[in-house]
Formats: C-alpha cells, structure tokens, sequence
C-alpha cells in the first residue's frame, strides 16, 4: 500500500501542485523531469541571457551563441544549438568570399586590348610616324634657322622638302610687315576656232579668292595660298627686269603660266573651239592706309606691273595633240 500511495502521490505531483503554493509541485516536475524540465525553468526565469550574444556577427557570435543556447537546455539542447551555429557560420562568412574571388578583372584598353601580333605592328607604326614627325620638325627648323654648316652642306635636301608646301617667312613677325595689297590679274590670247586671234580681257584673280574666302568658315588651301605663293615665288626669283635668276626663276614662270591657263579654262576663255596661245600677267599694289594716330603718310595711288606675253604652246601641245587623237579616231 505505502508503495502504491507513494507511486500515486509522484502521479499527482506531475498533474499539479500539492500544497496552497504549489512548492511541492515544482520540486516533483524538477525530480521527475530531468534536463527537459532544467531546461524550461531556466528559460522561464531568465528569457533575455540568450539574447545579448546575438549582438557578436559573424563566427564568434555564432559560437557565443552556441554556448549560451547550450547553458540553457542542457546536453540535449547543447547539441542541437551547436550544430545549428556550425551550419549557420559559413552561411554568413561564405557570401563575402565568394564575392571576393567571383569580381571580374578590369578589362584591358588601348593597345594593350590587341593580340600581341597587332600590338608589335602598332608600336612599329607609332615608331615610324615619329621618325617622320621628328624629321619634319627638324627640316623645317633648318629651312628657317640661320646659315649653318648643316643647311651649307645639305641645303638642297632641305629646299626639296620644304618648298612648295612648308615654305616658312617671318614676315608676320618683322619690324615692317607686309603693308600692301597685292591684286594679280590675266588675261589671254586666243585663236578662235575660224582661225582669227582675240585678246581677253583682265580677269582678276586674286579678287576671285577673296569672294571665295569671305564669309567661308573653312576656305581651301587653294584658295588661300596657291596664287598669292605663286606671284611671291616669282617676285623673288626675278630681277627688276622681269628676268628670271637662276632656274627657280624658269621653274615660277612655268607654275604662273599652268595656274593662269586653270583660271581661265574655268571662264571658258578661249570659246567653242578656241585655243589659248599666249597668257599676260600684271599685278595692282595699293599701299595700306595706317592708323590715324600713327601719323604716318603713305601714297594710296596704286603701282601697276605688266610682264611680258607668254606662250603656252608647252603647257597646251598634250592637250591638242589628245584633242587632235580623239577626233581622228571619231572620224
């Protein structure tokens, strides 16, 4: 019997309390219970213990963690928490890893962009163009440094490269610049096609530039500099006489003679059938007024130069005789 009241009285104390407080209760769930019941009164008591570690990120406070839960529900829970911080520790470092090793390189630009075939070729070429540039620069300097033992030996290489094209003056920056306008002007005799011989009048080719230039955002190098280079090459290379010095002094006349013959083919000078014979040049300078304060008094009456007629029979003998080839081969 005391057996049985004991083994009832343990049933009971499980159910609820025994006593007014409920004492006796509570001691036989602790007895009876074992870890599960630690567990429980523990976590009831203390709620916020197990919550401070979760202020530790990463791996440390995943194992902070883990202590704390395991404190709480004894060998049982200790277990399943630890676990469960192992788990979730890789889950938080592995993302800034993978991150890490996943960026992409910077993509390359540039010549380094190119397979190193193309990247040999474009060194090879940058190479060239600034032996070219550096070339350039240095023929020019010579062009217009002072006399010099390079530019007495090797004078005529430098006037090869530099003339036509990269011929340079100072006479922008002289004491006296140039103070005068300068007007070339042609005119042509012709042979008509019924045999008779006309003159043309003046055609005014320096003021054809100059509407072609006014009021031209970007004016051809033509334009610009083909006359006014050409009548300067033959002023310079000619004596007061009009007779030429040297053979630059040939070779201008025979670039004045094919510019005039260009000028007046745009005109159709010569006609239906007509042919240019001969081609004349003068020139019209009319001095630049200065300032009113500079004082200076200048002559405003123009100075006129006519040179003497020129056959073209040299610069037209290919076309007749193209012209003559085509009509026989028509006939």
């Amino acid at each position: 019997m005391d057996a049985y009241d004991k083994g009832s009285d343990a049933q009971r104390g499980q159910d609820g309390p025994a006593g007014p407080d409920g004492s006796d209760g509570a001691a036989d769930s602790t007895e009876t219970g074992g870890s599960a019941g630690i567990a429980e009164a523990i976590g009831a008591a203390e709620p916020t213990e197990v919550t401070e570690p979760t202020e530790v990120t990463g791996s440390a406070g995943s194992s902070v963690a883990a202590e704390g839960a395991a404190q709480a529900s004894g060998a049982d829970g200790a277990d399943g928490a630890a676990e469960g911080a192992v788990g979730a520790a890789p889950e938080e470092a592995g993302p800034v890893v993978e991150g890490a090793a996943a960026q992409p390189p910077a993509p390359r630009t540039g010549v380094a962009a190119l397979s190193p075939r193309y990247q040999v070729g474009a060194v090879v070429a940058l190479a060239v163009v600034a032996v070219a540039v550096c070339a350039h620069i240095g023929l020019v300097f010579l062009h217009v440094a002072p006399s010099n033992t390079l530019t007495k030996q090797h004078g005529s290489v430098v006037d090869e490269w530099v003339f036509p094209e990269f011929e340079q003056n100072w006479k922008l920056f002289a004491p006296n610049p140039l103070q005068q306008n300068v007007s070339v002007q042609v005119r042509a005799e012709v042979s008509t096609a019924g045999g008779e011989i006309r003159t043309t009048g003046w055609y005014d080719l320096s003021a054809e530039d100059g509407r072609a230039i006014d009021g031209n955002p970007l004016p051809s190098h033509t334009q610009q500099n083909e006359l006014r280079r050409a009548w300067d090459f033959f002023v310079a290379s000619h004596d007061s006489e009009d007779r030429p010095v040297g053979l630059r002094g040939a070779l201008s006349e025979t670039y004045l003679r094919r510019i005039a013959l260009l000028r007046l083919d745009r005109h159709d000078a010569a006609g239906p059938g007509g042919v240019v014979e001969r081609v004349q040049y003068r020139s019209r300078t009319t001095n630049v007024k200065p300032p009113p304060w500079s004082g200076e008094k200048v002559s405003d009456r123009p100075t006129l130069r006519e040179l003497p007629w020129w056959s073209v029979a040299a610069e037209t003998g290919g076309a007749d005789a193209g012209r003559a080839g085509r009509e026989g081969g028509a006939a």
